[in-house]
């Protein structure tokens, strides 16, 4: 049975490929393994059909046979370990991969998910201007080490894995900030991952423009 993963009707990204239905096409796109798209609006998100697959209204979800799942990083983790190509052989290796999803998720991303909803949500707060230096300054605690650890590495143990899908996934959304042209091997990592034929094809099937923007 093909898979069904439910991506936003209309994305708020307008294409850029951070909606968190991209990592998992791109998941399903490493391993080589076909799967539909149900677009949802905002508001079917909120709806009782929706809610019994995510239970906190979002996307992606995903479906194959009488299994359903949410949360991207769960998805990635299945598709890897249902399928060659995302997690190494080796015991020892396959749990460092996974590890450094982890760390993706829960280390990484969230300094960088404040930072976007300073610079997007809170601007125009009066403490705004003195709270974005500090916020900043978080993400940055991350990425020193990261960048350490990746040194001139091409991905961050060995072969590309879920891990470095799930870690270049969250730093692309660095990139309106700024802050990750100051760490060209981070950059350079985040290129590498771009340049793979598997997430060129998800960031091509990752948004449709509504019909009077489409030339």
């Amino acid at each position: 049975m093909t898979p069904i993963i439910t991506v936003f009707r209309r994305s708020p990204d307008r294409g850029r490929g951070l909606a968190r239905d991209m990592r998992v096409r791109w998941a399903l796109e490493e391993v080589g393994q076909p799967y539909d798209v149900r677009p949802v609006s905002f508001a079917e998100m909120k709806e009782a059909a929706h809610l019994a697959l995510q239970p906190f209204g979002q996307i992606p979800t995903y479906e194959d046979g009488g299994l359903v799942l949410f949360e991207s990083g769960s998805i990635v983790l299945h598709v890897a370990e249902r399928h060659a190509g995302l997690l190494p052989d080796d015991a020892d290796a396959r749990a460092r991969a996974i590890t450094w999803m982890f760390a993706a998720l829960n280390t990484v991303e969230p300094p960088i998910l404040e930072l976007a909803t300073a610079r997007l949500l809170e601007s125009d707060k009066p403490w705004s201007a003195a709270r974005l230096p500090l916020v900043a300054g978080r993400v940055r605690d991350r990425l020193t080490p990261l960048s350490d650890r990746l040194g001139d590495a091409e991905w961050l143990d060995g072969a590309f894995s879920a891990g470095d899908l799930m870690m270049v996934s969250v730093l692309l959304r660095l990139r309106a900030s700024g802050l990750l042209d100051d760490y060209p091997k981070l950059a350079a990592y985040v290129a590498r991952g771009e340049a793979r034929p598997a997430y060129k094809r998800a960031f091509a099937a990752q948004y449709t423009p509504p019909a009077g923007e489409r030339g």
